[in-house]
Order: structure tokens, then C-alpha cells, then sequence
């Protein structure tokens, strides 16, 4: 892998400090990148990559060292003055504009206009298809950007962040929304980018990506510098135990295949004491604390049978995006959902908690038909949701970690109408430790945390409605190593205890691991279930190549629905919810 030959950094940080209230989010910091160099940034969530990055790019002010571009001091009032000086920044969580069209979004402040200073929206539309066309997207660059799914929305963040004059180029977790011809997509511009002397600054949790693309690291842990030089030069292993600061003994392992996560955190157990039970009073819906533990609030052990599934979905159809879906739930079961990208494994999910109307099919909770398609009634019935995407769907960022937490839980922790700030309390400081969520204290603003604590903010918040099944859309995706393993763990002990889960991966490895049965989609069809020892990567990928969905029957006079692009597993917009995950 070449590597740059200049010696000039283009953008340095040197003894960078942030801190917020009660948190030292970076401690003396120091990091060059070279032009013509690819360089990784890794670290747990919490180790303050996402802070470095705001830093560099003029979202936050360092409170101590000094930022140097080009070799000048420099100090970034605004986003838009560094993006004007050449650093461009792709965001994890795609930061577009929804309501516009795709042409605009790419070109949002650089429109063709005519000699009367109007835009000149055919020149608009005509560059946008060319520019994306080099990015794999195939779409009407009319149509506005929150009709395509969350990885065509990455890629139009890509190829606007590339368009502009850049000299930098930061990508924060660039392919945690895109499937593999994707991502090869995305390296080779990637390799570009590197051959014309661009500095690239790229955040992964995906070791493998790592090793492939990057030419030097950078290791954050806990806000502090623990490593920076060339990759190639790294193991693996060391890689990980820089990033976890312990012994990967430490750290739980997956089990066998097809046996699920390990089901014990011991040292997180013994630095939980001290909570304890969340019971729910038959009669009020109250929520009280023992003093024993915390472990059996995570699950809703109350009217679950052993003999019909906890969840099942019959029939599911929903035309252009699923067809005769079928999928059970049982008590303590671990099902993964399985196929690429758009082959309607979110929207099955979305299905079975009322957030995606259908054309037919049914839902049972329990044995009993969900008569009440809405999200509202799903959660009264014991099924809840965990979004793909946290920041459009899940979490309130304006909201406290504390708020965020008790929101779908108030009505159980209310009496006649009044809620108890003491219950809630209780609660949210009982979660918040058993889940090892990191955060100033429950009042801290949740936009605040890294992505992996807004995650565990999420769990924390449907599992203190004490479902008996729970939806888990992506859960590990864009965390980091120590809480995806934490988050893993905890999804085999909430099944252990009874509860039943649909986990829903992009990653193959994780569905192997995690699951006692897969059910495989392929365009909005189920195209084979594997069970036990028959869970393997590859079985799977055979399971997606060896069948063609049949299409549903359409009527043949009804015209078309508004094409949905390649990419339909993003956000739904359905209208008609009266309730929200």
C-alpha cells in the first residue's frame, strides 16, 4: 500500500484539550496527516474521535494546544470556514437536507444559475446524475433525499464532500450503511483520493476495512493519545488491545456457531452492585427498586407461554417491498434476519410494531392477533423496536440521557396521571449502570454521547417497558468493539431469561454467532431458514444467491408507486402512524 512521500503534514493537531462539563473529552491530543495518505482514526466509543473530528473541523474550539494547517496556526470559527479552507467531513449519521432533492443536496450552495441569477435546474439535474452515476447511484435526482435508504443518502454525502475543492477529506464510519459492491465502490475512490494527494481521515470499527485501505493509525482510548504510526506495522490483536486499554480475556466471546452470544459479563456484574430489581406493581404499573440487582428488570417474565411464539408474523405483504413474509419469535430465542441490503429485513421489523402499513398479512403477540396496527398498541402488547437509525428514529438529541430513557416508560411509572421523579430516578440510574452507559450524568444532553452509549441509551429505554419480544434493527452497528461485544452479551442474556429477539445484521459473522435460527429474506421474500449447525456465513450467502424472490401479484391497470430506488431498507416514511419508536 503506497504511502505518502511528503513529510509536511497538511492538518495537525498538537496537545489538543476539550472538555465539557465533569467530562475531559481530550487530554493534549496530538495528530498530523500527510497529503496523499490514508489514515485511520480508532478508538472506543467514549475515546473522543468524534470530539478530534468536530475539533478539525471547526464544530467545537480546542480549550488548550493548537491546530495547524498547512503549516499556519489555525482556528475554525465555523464548519463552513473549514470546509472553505478544504476540509471536507462525511458524518456518520447522514447529514443532508431531507425535504430537498437529491440534485440540491449535492450541490447545495454551488448551483448552476442562469445569466438572471436563478438556478438553473436542468444544468442542476444533469451534473447531479453524472456526478452520482460515478458512485453507483442510479436515481431521479428530482425526488427528495428522504425517499432513498439510508446507504444512497451515504453515497450522495460522499460525492458532495468530494465535489467540493477538499484538501481533506474526514469519513466518519463511511460504510456502516452500504452493502459490498458498495464499499468497493467507495475504496476505489477512496484510492483516487489517495493517488492525487488528499489527506483521508477514515473512522471504522471494521478492522478488516482498516487493513485494506488505511496507511497509518491513530489509537484514541479514554481522551488520551495511545498510538500513532504506521498500520501495516500493527497486529491485530494489538490493535484491539490498544483500543480496550485490557487483556481481550477481558473482553466476552462469542460462543460456538449458532449457540449465541456469551451470556456473562462477571466483572461488569460485580461493578453493578448495589441496584436492584424493577418489578412491575400489578395494579398501578409503579416501578420500585430492591436492593438485589438490576438483571431481571431486563426482561418481562409476566404472561409469557412457553408453548406459542412470543411474536409472529404471518403473511406480511406490503407491495414493491415484501411479499408472504412469515417469521416466529419463541420465548428465549434468538432469530436473525438475514439477506443484503433492500431485502426487506427492516421493513419487516417495522412491520411487526405498525410502523409500515400493509397491504396483508397479520401479527401476534402471544398467540393473539395484534388487532390495533400501531406502534402504540405493539408496545402495550409487549413489542418493541430498536431502530436502525438511532439518530432519524430513536433517540430525542434534545432531550437529557435521563428523559430519553424513561419516554416510552412513563406510563408505567406514573400514578393517576402523575409522574414520580423519584421512580424515574431509580430507574434511569439502575440502567444506566447495568449498561455501563457513559455519560456526565443523566441530565447530559444524549446528542452529547458517542454513538456506541446512545445505542445502550436506546436498550436502556425499550427495556424498561419490559417487552417480551424486542426488535433489534443493526444494534451493533457503528460502535466499537468493546460495547458491540457488550451489546452481544446482552442480547444472549436477555434471551437466556426468556425474552425473545429478531436481530437483524449486515454482518454475517454476528448472525452466525448470535442466532439460534436465520431466517433468510431476498427481495421482500423469505428464501430459506437454517437452524442450529446449519448457521454458517456461507449458508447464508447460499441461501441469497440460490433463490429469486417471486414478485407479488400487482394489479396490471394500477400505475406504478414512486420508483424506491436501490435502497429500501432506509427510514420509512409511511403515513398514518399515530404512534412513534
Amino acid at each position: 500500500m503506497p504511502v505518502s512521500t511528503e513529510t509536511e503534514p497538511v492538518l495537525e493537531a498538537h496537545k489538543v484539550s476539550k472538555r465539557f462539563p465533569g467530562v475531559l473529552a481530550l487530554d493534549q491530543v496530538s495528530c498530523a496527516l500527510l497529503p496523499g495518505e490514508v489514515h485511520a482514526l480508532v478508538g472506543e466509543n467514549g475515546a473522543g474521535k468524534s470530539t478530534l473530528i468536530k475539533v478539525l473541523t471547526g464544530v467545537y474550539r480546542p480549550d488548550g494546544g493548537e491546530l495547524r494547517y498547512r503549516g499556519e496556526p489555525v482556528s475554525f470559527a465555523t464548519p463552513l470556514e473549514a470546509q472553505r479552507s478544504g476540509i471536507s467531513t462525511i458524518y456518520q449519521e447522514v447529514n443532508l437536507v431531507p425535504m430537498m432533492s437529491v440534485a440540491r443536496n449535492l450541490l447545495l450552495g454551488r448551483e448552476p444559475r442562469t445569466r438572471l441569477g436563478v438556478i438553473d435546474a436542468a444544468r442542476m439535474n444533469a451534473e447531479a446524475e453524472r456526478v452520482l452515476a460515478g458512485y453507483g447511484v442510479h436515481t431521479d435526482v428530482r425526488r427528495p433525499l428522504r425517499t432513498l435508504g439510508v446507504g444512497a443518502q451515504q453515497m450522495v454525502a460522499l460525492a458532495r464532500a468530494v465535489s467540493v475543492d477538499a484538501r481533506v477529506i474526514i469519513m466518519d464510519e463511511p460504510t456502516s450503511s452500504l452493502e459490498p459492491r458498495e464499499v468497493e465502490t467507495l475504496f476505489g475512490v477512496v484510492r483516487e483520493l489517495r493517488r492525487r494527494g488528499l489527506a483521508v481521515v477514515y473512522v471504522s470499527h471494521r478492522l478488516e476495512e482498516l487493513y485494506r485501505i488505511c496507511d497509518r493509525v491513530t489509537v484514541l482510548r479514554d481522551g488520551r493519545l495511545v498510538h500513532s504510526g504506521p498500520l501495516a506495522e500493527l497486529e491485530r490483536l494489538r490493535l484491539i488491545s490498544l483500543m480496550l486499554g485490557r487483556d481481550l480475556a477481558d473482553v466476552p466471546a462469542p460462543r460456538s456457531q449458532g449457540a449465541r452470544f456469551a451470556a456473562t459479563l462477571p466483572a461488569q456484574r460485580e461493578a453493578d452492585d448495589g441496584l436492584g430489581d424493577v418489578k412491575a406493581d400489578s395494579g398501578t404499573g409503579a416501578l420500585a427498586l430492591t436492593a438485589a440487582e438490576v438483571d431481571d428488570a431486563l426482561v418481562r417474565r409476566n404472561g409469557v407461554r412457553a408453548d406459542v411464539p412470543v411474536v409472529e408474523a404471518r403473511g406480511l405483504t406490503r407491495r414493491h417491498q415484501l411479499h408472504e413474509v412469515s417469521v416466529a419469535v419463541w420465548p428465549g430465542e434468538v432469530v436473525g434476519l438475514g439477506g443484503l441490503l433492500g431485502a426487506g429485513r427492516s421493513e419487516t421489523a417495522k412491520a411487526i410494531v405498525g410502523a409500515l402499513p400493509l397491504d396483508g398479512g397479520e401479527v401476534l403477540v402471544a398467540g393473539r392477533p395484534l388487532r390495533h396496527r400501531t406502534t402504540g398498541s405493539a408496545i402495550r402488547a409487549g413489542v418493541s423496536l430498536l431502530p436502525e437509525d438511532r439518530k432519524a428514529e430513536g433517540i430525542v438529541p434534545t432531550l437529557s440521557v435521563r428523559e430519553n430513557i424513561a419516554l416510552a416508560a412513563l406510563p408505567r411509572l406514573s400514578r393517576a396521571g402523575i409522574v414520580s421523579d423519584e421512580r424515574i430516578d431509580r430507574i434511569v440510574a439502575a440502567f444506566m449502570r447495568r449498561l455501563r452507559i457513559k455519560a456526565a450524568s443523566p441530565n447530559q444532553r444524549v446528542s452529547e454521547l458517542s454513538g456506541g452509549n446512545q445505542q445502550k441509551v436506546l436498550l436502556a429505554r425499550w427495556l424498561a417497558v419490559q417487552p417480551r419480544a424486542l426488535l433489534l434493527d443493526e444494534p451493533t452497528r457503528g460502535i466499537d468493539i468493546g460495547a458491540k461485544a457488550e451489546v452481544r452479551a446482552l442480547i444472549d442474556e436477555l434471551a437466556e431469561e426468556g425474552l425473545g429477539v429478531l436481530l437483524i445484521s449486515s454482518d454475517l459473522q454476528e448472525l452466525v454467532d448470535g442466532s439460534d435460527r436465520v431466517v433468510v429474506l431476498r427481495e421482500g421474500a423469505v428464501v430459506g431458514e437454517l437452524r442450529g449447525e446449519e448457521i454458517t456465513e456461507q449458508a447464508i450467502m447460499a441461501s441469497i444467491a440460490a433463490h429469486s424472490a417471486e414478485p407479488p401479484n400487482e394489479p396490471p391497470n394500477e400505475p406504478p408507486d414512486e420508483p424506491s430506488g436501490e435502497y429500501p431498507d432506509g427510514p420509512s416514511d409511511a403515513p398514518g402512524e399515530d404512534d412513534s419508536q
